[in-house]
């Protein structure tokens, strides 16, 4: 898709610099990649805070380590 979007200077010789890209458009991608998965990871974060992970009856941590080191 292209796009056209006015962004300071200073912030896209930034996001070139800490993304390694090989020009603008690279750049841009990675940043905004990495941008969206640390969302995805946040709204997880909340929902996992909301309603935690459980184990089902009869199962423990202790176990599940017993069978992953069969």
């Amino acid at each position: 898709m292209k796009v056209t979007a006015i962004l300071p200077d200073e912030l896209i010789q930034e996001v070139k610099m800490y993304s390694g890209g090989k020009n603008i458009t690279d750049s841009l991608e990675k940043a905004l990649s990495e941008w969206l998965k640390l969302a995805k990871l946040k709204e997880l974060n909340r929902k996992l805070s909301e309603k935690p992970l459980e184990f089902k009856k009869g199962i423990s941590a202790f176990k599940i380590r017993e069978v992953n080191r069969k």
